[in-house]
């Protein structure tokens, strides 16, 4: 530990039991100490620290200045974003179940080491096993147009030869219900929903395939899941409902959907020839990735977890979905090491697998560690939503967690990424913990094209921008590290 930290550390400690904050052991070197409930201020947040935590926490500036120095302009500067192109370039597109992700998967273990991390190791997953085979999709009536189409994950595929089908089409599940099924039997059923933002439209690609099957339709084809289009489909994950006939699914360009729902609503007949050999399989083991840097205090408790999922779709690369967001997590941790900069619990990197197709790979870590989970987890940051343009963070957990974490993002004033919000957009695989009470956090950033590339073959290294990548690693290293040195414990509430 350092020796000026360990001295703010005693003195903070030692200001806060004469004001009844902590309780604090004979040890109190080296307790994790937890705090009472905050009163509440009038700075506008509900907000009022104890005035020895707020000093504590605003001390830590010069420290949050020599990582984002380091990291944005200095020794590091650049190196975010060349490891990032080197893994994307040497492994490609890693899809849960693909021999490129486990290859992945080991490159990134020996590198860890390489960086000096430690407790370097793997903990296996069971994820699905979706590959991807010809697609072909061509308007045949009344004039030839191929329609440029991705198959969605766990997408049954057509006989050989495929389909011909008549088209149906639909803006929205609400239009379908109103349809007989005996106008839908048969029929291939085109959902061309509006953008109402991904979480409200997602429900199309995930939900499609089984609304249509219900009545009789013999495939689906959905509308990308995107605001913006230049002709080019996104593929991502569809789920068949209990009791349904699985029927092919995909999702075909912006352009198409609108195109068909246009000539449907003048009574144009139209078919379709549609062909996919795309295969589920069954469920294989992967990896969840994690190394750490061992806290001075606490080694196995109060753990402190960055994380981003290391597998992607596999169209594109998943550079920006979300390598980004692995690599922010791992080398935040190797950062820190070469400043010399340890904080008082352990900093732990997870980059989880099988994100994509459900959650997998969070879905097994937790049930690996649920048996310690309240003395192990202190706090959970994942970044999976862009790596662009840091604008600040977001967070999700108690109120006390929160104004602690509100003084925190304070420091990040050398970034210009102050911006607070609440509940996280951005931590799928950690929301496992914090839907239950444990606090986290995700990334903010100026992502407005996100959804332009996502899960599609535009998810490159082109939109990557070198500098970007340097300012949120030093925000992901600034914040883990502040959060993981306090001399209290991040507030929890945990319910099964």
């Amino acid at each position: 530990m350092r020796s000026v930290g360990r001295l703010v550390f005693l003195l903070g400690v030692a200001v806060a039991v004469a004001g009844g904050l902590l309780a604090v052991p004979a040890s109190a070197g080296v307790a994790d100490n937890r705090i009472d409930h905050f009163g509440t201020g009038d700075d506008g947040d509900g907000c009022k620290l104890p005035d020895s935590l707020a000093e504590e926490i605003r001390g830590y500036q010069p420290i949050v200045n020599k990582i984002v120095d380091k990291i944005v302009n200095g020794e590091f500067a650049g190196r975010t974003w060349d490891d990032l192109a080197e893994l994307v370039d040497t492994f490609g597109a890693r899809v849960a179940g693909s021999e490129q992700l486990e290859k992945a998967i080991d490159y990134v273990i020996e590198r860890m080491k390489a960086d000096g991390l430690e407790n370097v190791h793997t903990e296996n997953a069971s994820v699905p096993h979706w590959v991807r085979g010809y697609e072909s999709a061509e308007l045949v009536k009344p004039f030839r147009k191929i329609l440029p189409l991705l198959g969605l994950g766990s997408s049954v595929g057509t006989p050989r030869g495929g389909i011909i089908g008549e088209v149906l089409a639909v803006e929205s599940f609400q239009e379908f219900e109103n349809i007989p099924p005996e106008q839908v039997k048969g029929k291939i059923v085109v959902f061309a929903p509006q953008w109402e933002g991904y979480g409200r439209t997602v429900v199309y690609r995930s939900q499609a395939a089984s609304v249509a099957s219900r009545k009789g339709a013999v495939a689906a084809l959905v509308r990308s899941i995107t605001p913006f289009s230049i002709g080019s489909p996104h593929t991502g994950q569809q789920y068949y409902q209990d009791g349904v006939k699985k029927i092919p699914a995909a999702c075909i360009t912006v352009e198409d959907a609108q195109m068909l729902l246009r000539k449907y609503r003048r009574g144009d007949v139209m078919e379709i020839h549609l062909e996919m050999e795309d295969r589920p399989m069954e469920p294989v083991i992967s990896r969840n990735t994690v190394g750490e840097l061992v806290g001075t205090s606490f080694t196995n408790t109060s753990v402190v977890v960055v994380s981003g999922h290391l597998d992607s779709w596999d169209v594109g690369v998943g550079a920006m979905d979300d390598g980004g967001g692995a690599l922010i997590s791992w080398k935040a941790l190797a950062y820190l090491k070469g400043l010399g900069l340890r904080p008082r619990r352990t900093i732990r990197a997870i980059l989880w697998t099988g994100e994509e197709e459900g959650l997998y790979g969070g879905a097994a870590y937790k049930e690996g560690h649920m048996a310690q989970e309240q003395k192990e987890f202190n706090f959970f940051f994942e970044s999976d939503i862009g790596t662009f343009e840091p604008r600040g963070l977001d967070f999700v957990g108690n109120a006390d967690a929160e104004c602690i974490f509100r003084e925190i993002v304070k420091l990040m004033s050398p970034l210009n990424a102050t911006e607070f919000a609440t509940p996280t957009d951005g931590g799928p695989d950690i929301s496992h913990w914090t839907s239950r009470g444990f606090p986290g956090a995700s990334l903010l950033n100026k992502n407005e094209k996100y959804f332009w590339f996502h899960h599609s073959a535009g998810d490159t290294m082109a939109v990557e921008d070198r500098k970007s990548l340097d300012k949120c690693a030093a925000l992901w290293a600034a914040a883990a590290y502040v959060v993981a040195d306090l001399s209290v414990s991040m507030p929890k509430e945990v319910h099964q």
